[in-house]
Order: structure tokens, then sequence, then C-alpha cells
């Protein structure tokens, strides 16, 4: 049902560089992503165009030259760096007599391979069979065909293609269903968690940054570590102790890639819900990549677009090992701590990051006017329980003002609650830090 390399395929990689030169770094991460899924690049075809043909994605001279580079190193396969169009990627298959598969089914193909929980393994089937729910026509068009007039030939029928995509979307309301009640599990998981106020960390990067070797190093689990694009994607929770005692639980997420497939973003709710419920966001980058601003952007968008853009986050410059710099600690103009440079391999400056965490969470408490609608009646006795509310007044709408002090974190974490909005008080000095533990509301982070 779905074409994926078998291990020790043969491939022809395709790299066209859209209106500029083909960039060497990302031509390597697609051979990265190639050997990943198990292909053994045979050779690699580049080019440049100002834009995308319509029938080959390339043009029809570069359609010729691959297929003579697919024939004269007998590749089973050919893998484009491109998100292809059902009818490109039909069109090509046709052209040069093999496999085609673009980035996105790569990248599907290396998830399908790599998930290891049920959910993971739900969210990946899930993801292949949107994939291909437009790209069904293949190999069905002898079979396209319904009775036409004639005694016998009248009457309802349906033909194999309307059969497959009846199947495949009853399929995918099964998954969906299935998909739906491990949610609620892990949900009730969640919220058992947010009930005890209990902040919690997720680590956020790009694909082999390190998250799960840090990962490793902050709790102690004995988590999957490669050297490997993907070597994560289960989501993976633990719960560690900070510097004074100050509980936290940590989150290990699937990494980010440039490109990243829609379908993976809507699929993975799993993993990217811690990312985007966490308290805040340990941003793993890795140190000795000479485009690291480029995947730290590229990992903020893929955070913007899951929801998760506005949640507070800490720098963590991970591998100076390779570079042969110490341990720091960075500032921003506020003078809060903004990034922090360590190795999760040996070690050096996880000591620092852990009180830098700590300092995060919960150094700063300030004082703001929270505005609560009446309906808000159980925000409001919790946050009388966790004694934090100073004053109250009533609106003229009949809204709750409630006179609070917290964290910053936690803030965030009210002003995104439904019909809450939150007035800081910038020009009251930050206090001194007290019981500011995270608000256990169950709410996305707002800055």
């Amino acid at each position: 049902m779905f074409d994926r390399p078998r291990s020790g395929e043969r491939a022809v990689l395709v790299r066209l560089g859209l209106g500029a030169p083909v960039d060497p770094e990302d031509l390597e991460e697609f051979t990265q992503l190639a050997e990943s899924a198990g292909a053994i690049p045979v050779a690699t075809l580049t080019g440049r165009r100002d834009r995308p043909d319509p029938r080959f994605f390339m043009g029809s001279g570069k359609a010729d030259e691959l297929r003579v580079a697919a024939e004269a190193n007998e590749a089973d396969v050919v893998l484009v760096d491109h998100a292809l169009s059902p009818s490109q990627e039909r069109n090509l298959e046709k052209h040069i007599g093999r496999r085609v598969l673009d980035r996105s089914g790569l990248i599907l193909d290396i998830f399908a391979q790599r998930a290891r929980s049920l959910e993971g393994k739900l969210e990946v089937e899930l993801a292949q069979l949107k994939h291909i729910a437009s790209r069904l026509v293949r190999g069905w068009s002898h079979l396209e065909r319904q009775g036409g007039g004639g005694i016998g030939m009248r009457g309802p029928g349906e033909t194999q293609l309307e059969t497959d995509r009846r199947l495949l979307g009853k399929r995918v309301q099964v998954l969906q269903k299935r998909l739906e009640k491990i949610q609620l599990q892990r949900e009730t998981g969640r919220r058992t968690r947010q009930e005890i106020p209990v902040p919690t960390l997720s680590l956020v990067g790009y694909t082999n940054a390190g998250k799960s070797t840090l990962f490793r190093t902050l709790t102690g689990a004995d988590a999957y570590v490669a050297d490997q694009l993907f070597a994560t994607l289960d989501p993976t929770v633990r719960r560690i102790s900070l510097p004074g005692g100050t509980p936290a639980v940590v989150a290990d997420t699937v990494g980010f890639v440039r490109d990243l497939p829609h379908e993976l973003v809507a699929a993975f709710r799993s993993t990217l819900t811690e990312a985007r419920e966490a308290t805040l966001l340990l941003h793993v980058v890795d140190a000795s990549d000479p485009r690291r601003d480029e995947r730290r952007e590229q990992v903020d968008e893929v955070l913007r677009e899951i929801g998760a853009g506005d949640i507070p986050q800490i720098l963590v410059y991970n591998k100076i090992d390779r570079l042969q710099q110490p341990a720091r600690l960075e500032r921003d103009a506020e003078g809060r701590v903004s990034s922090v440079w360590i190795s999760a391999v040996s070690g050096a400056g996880t000591g620092l990051l852990r009180e830098a965490v700590t300092e995060r969470l919960l150094r700063a408490v300030r004082r703001a006017t929270a505005s609560l609608p009446p309906s808000a009646g159980q925000l409001r006795a919790q946050l009388y329980a966790r004694g934090v509310v100073r004053g109250e007044s009533s609106g003229e709408d009949g809204r709750m003002l409630l006179n609070v002090e917290m964290a910053d974190a936690d803030l965030a974490r009210l002003a995104a609650d439904e019909g809450v909005t939150v007035a800081i008080d910038y020009a009251a000095p930050a206090l001194p830090a007290g019981d500011a533990g995270a608000f256990p509301q169950p709410a996305l982070l707002q800055a």
C-alpha cells in the first residue's frame, strides 16, 4: 500500500536549487535522511530551476538524465528532496521506470521504521494514509472502468479506485478513534501531573541536536541515543529534582527538520502536545552546526505552527566539546537567563542548566490583575487555593478582577485560559521567589 525503500535498496538522490544553487548542507542532510531510511545512495543529481516544472518538477532534459543515471547505477528507487504532486510523482515513475519517493514520503518511511509505541505506530499509519490518499490512481488505471450499458452491466457499482478510497477512509476513521482513546489516557496522566504544581520542561530542537542525550543526562533514564536523524519519535517523560529540591517533569520530543511534512505535524499530536503544554521549553541547538541560527529559526517556525511559539524557552547550545569551548550562561537585556552552553555527552554545563531552569521558573514573582469571566468560579477557587490572590474586585460587566502575585510562566499559562486576560504591573518590582510553583491549569502558555 505504501512505497517504502527496503533496507539496502540502491537509490538515486535528486535535489534542485529553485532560484539559487543547491546548498551542500541541504544535500548532505537529505543524504542522511536517505541513509536513515536504509537506502544506499549510488548517485546524486543536482540542478537549478527558476520554478518547478508542472509535469516532472524538473525539466524534461533533467528527467532524461535521471533515467540514464538510474539505469547506469542499477538503482531501485529515486528519492527527490522536494514535495512532489501526485501527478509529478506518477509521471516521473512512468518516465524513469522506477519507484519515486518525495521528501515527505521518505520522512514518513523513517518514522514508520522508528515508531515503537502503539500510539506512535498509529500516528505514523494515519499520516501515511493521508499522504497516499491522493496517490491511489497509481497502478489502477486498468480497473478504473465501470460496466457501461448492456445486459447484466447496468446498476450500481464502483471502480477499484473508489473501493480503495472508501476502504482507506474507513481505516482513517478507525485510527482516529483509537488515537482519541489513547489521547484521553495520556491527557488523564498529564492532568494528574498538573493537579500537583510541578512545572513541565520540554526538550525541543532540530533533529540530531542531542536532545535524547541531554534527556538521559538530566534524568538518568535509559533513553535511546544514536547519531542519526529522528532517533527519537515516541514522547518520553521523567521526573527530576532541580536545585533546592524543586521537582519538575522533563519530556523528550521528536526532532524537527526543515520542510517537515504537514501530515506529521498534524498526526504526531502526542509528542507535540508535550511541547505545546510545557511550562518552559529547552530549545537544544547543535553549537557545532555552522547553520545553527537557521536551524533554530526552523524549529521556532514549527513551534509557531503547532501553537507553542509563545512558550518561554531557554536556548541550550549543546556539543561545546566539539568547539572546545567552556560552559557558560548568557542573559538577555532584562537580566533573564537566555541561553546556556553545555555538552550533554560530558556533562559540562548541565549544572548551570539546572540552575538556569530553576531561576526562570521560580526566581521572579510579579504583580498582575487577572480578569476572569463570571463562569470561571473553579479557576478563581484554584487561584485562592494557591495563595496567590492579594485582592479582588468586580468589573462593570460582572467579571472578577483578581490582584495576583505569580511567576512569569504561571501568568503566561493563566493568560492562555479561555476568557481570561492578564495585565502585568511592570511598574512594580519583581518580588523575591516564594511559593511560585507551576500553576496547575491545563492550558497553553502565552507570552
